[in-house]
């Protein structure tokens, strides 16, 4: 193998972009953007830090981020397994990316930006909710700063039917599972009865 590592060897091989692909790219959210951001339930957010990359997927009930204004989106961050991988990285380095996607919808929205952290308990508790031990708020709220957005074409979902309905989980290896495999002796069986209780009483 032969790694590509001059960028005009690279550029070669595929040609100028076209004309969409350079003006849709927008420094902040416009109106149609943020239209499509407020009905993304789902993203996945992007980070970096001494350690490498990380790769989070988010979601919610409604909106999985609040549109501050034009430069400024909010994500609460619920309570999950305390790794804190994509929340070291932000106060290690700050870039961030989010991919927001809308089931049904073939096209993607991408945000590239910097981040910061809050515990601002005015703006946790702008998030709170109503749980089954009364209301929680998120442990931080992930401050975006937009540099830029853009919509990725349609192509990649498409090629992977993603939205087909169709239901391909049957067979696959369970967390329990992969669990008893990084660690004999672990109790994979007993994990994966548990965790839809514990999902219920923690989801919030």
């Amino acid at each position: 193998m032969q790694p590509i590592r001059d960028l005009a060897a690279l550029e070669a091989l595929y040609g100028r972009p076209g004309e969409a692909a350079t003006i849709k790219v927008r420094p902040r959210i416009t109106p149609l953007y943020a239209d499509w951001i407020g009905r993304s339930r789902f993203c996945v957010l992007t980070t970096v830090g001494p350690g490498g990359t990380d790769d989070s997927p988010r979601g919610d009930d409604g909106p999985v981020v609040r549109i501050a204004d034009e430069s400024t989106l909010l994500m609460p961050d619920w309570r999950g397994n305390n790794r804190l991988d994509s929340l070291r990285n932000i106060v290690a380095d700050g870039r961030v990316s989010l991919m927001f996607l809308v089931p049904g919808s073939a096209n993607v929205v991408r945000v590239n930006g910097r981040a910061v952290l809050t515990a601002d308990e005015d703006l946790r508790e702008s998030f709170a909710r109503d749980g089954r031990h009364g209301a929680a708020s998120p442990a931080t709220v992930i401050v975006v700063t937009v540099a830029e957005v853009y919509s990725q074409c349609a192509r990649a979902i498409l090629r992977a039917g993603l939205w087909s309905g169709a239901d391909e989980s049957a067979g696959l290896p369970s967390v329990g599972e992969l669990l008893e495999e990084a660690r004999a002796g672990f109790d994979g069986a007993a994990y994966d009865a548990q965790w839809p209780g514990r999902a219920k009483e923690t989801m919030w």
